[in-house]
């Protein structure tokens, strides 16, 4: 049986697995996937390959709930929202839009809350209106 309530613990719960799923792809940082397989990729090996299969599943998931629940045009609004935000805080000076580390953190917290709101979007709506979402079965 489904869990009737959907609260803050519950997005959290979603916003870090998406998370860990965004920042052990890549970060500024230079620990990540893309750091450690895909920038040496004449030297790779089936554990590289392993570790790259096991986050595109990830990706699958979030990005596959995302477009579900959001749609496409729900999406493109959630980007262009967080997009605007950014380019709104770097004009007033609360961004640095010359430090190029400060610009790929937000951008990759931007993915994070829309791959976040995308697989929860359906229970915060339920929450709001009421409304269930049915998915299609073939």
């Amino acid at each position: 049986m489904a869990k009737d309530k959907f609260g803050v613990a519950d997005f959290l719960a979603r916003a870090l697995v998406a998370l860990a799923l965004v920042f052990a792809t890549y970060n500024p940082e230079g620990y990540s996937y893309y750091h450690w397989a895909l920038a040496q990729l004449p030297d790779f090996s089936v554990v590289k390959g392993f570790v790259g299969v096991v986050l595109l599943i990830g990706w699958a998931i979030y990005v596959r709930a995302t477009l579900h629940s959001l749609g496409a045009i729900g999406t493109l609004l959630a980007i262009a929202f967080f997009g605007t935000l950014l380019w709104l805080a770097t004009q007033y000076g609360v961004v640095p839009g010359e430090g190029v580390r400060a610009v790929s953190y937000i951008v990759l917290l931007i993915v994070v809350g829309v791959m976040a709101a995308g697989v929860s979007w359906s229970h915060i709506r339920r929450r709001i209106t009421g409304q269930l979402t049915v998915d299609d079965d073939d």
